[in-house]
């Protein structure tokens, strides 16, 4: 098929091409600090308020769970946590399961 057309050579390099290897090195870092100012940090940051959450749970507080249930902190372990959810009702949750710490008197308004 090559006798059909004939090829063309190109003269040569251009005086202003780019360096395709420091285009790859810059496209590299640049995805890198995108994923570290979209991705990590964010979740990072998250991750130590959640912890400072959990390291400060004490009895009698009001909690939120990651599943939507309200209760007071009756008793505290160190991986679990057991909430009243209602008069005489305890439920155990672990620690990693709380949500959210609601301000006092939030149950009594509900």
């Amino acid at each position: 098929m090559s006798f059909l057309i004939s090829p063309a050579y190109a003269e040569g390099a251009a005086a202003g091409a780019a360096n395709p290897e420091m285009f790859n090195l810059l496209f590299l870092v640049g995805f890198g600090l995108i994923f570290y100012f979209f991705m990590w940090r964010p979740q990072a940051k998250r991750a130590k308020e959640h912890k400072s959450l959990i390291g400060g749970l004490g009895k009698g507080d009001e909690v939120v769970t990651s599943s939507g249930i309200i209760g007071k902190i009756v008793r505290l372990d160190d991986a679990y946590v057991v909430l009243e959810v209602s008069e005489g009702t305890e439920l155990k949750f672990q620690k990693l399961h709380i949500g959210a710490a609601l301000p006092k008197g939030t149950i009594k308004n509900i």
